[in-house]
């Protein structure tokens, strides 16, 4: 892993509807559940499945479950509000605030 000085801002968000471009899951729409700032890193809902074997507990029976695992934040693309389609992410200022907006039809993203 580099050692970088600073994160870099993302431009996706726990929460944001967005599509995979490159990779197995190609063409997959998901919602992201977490976000990795330091790795560039995020879970999204049905991507990039695998299963863990895991030991039964007091807590847990233990078994074979299905997990998310992370995907590379530059293997995705945010979905466009207005037309449903992947669109890249811009920022601009807004009644004094930074609010991120759609390139493809300049709508806000909330």
């Amino acid at each position: 892993m580099s050692k970088t000085r600073f994160t870099p801002k993302l431009k996706i968000k726990k929460g944001d509807k967005v599509v995979v471009i490159t990779g197995a899951s190609k063409g997959v729409e998901g919602t992201v559940l977490e976000v990795f700032p330091k790795k560039n890193r995020v879970i999204v809902e049905g991507v990039n499945p695998a299963k863990k074997h895991t030991k039964p507990t007091n807590d847990n029976p233990g078994g074979i479950n299905e997990i998310n695992k992370t995907i590379d934040i530059s293997n995705l693309k945010l979905v466009d509000p207005k037309s449903g389609e992947a669109t890249r992410v811009g920022r601009r200022v807004e009644d004094g605030k930074i609010v991120r907006y759609s390139k493809k039809s300049g709508q806000t993203i909330k």
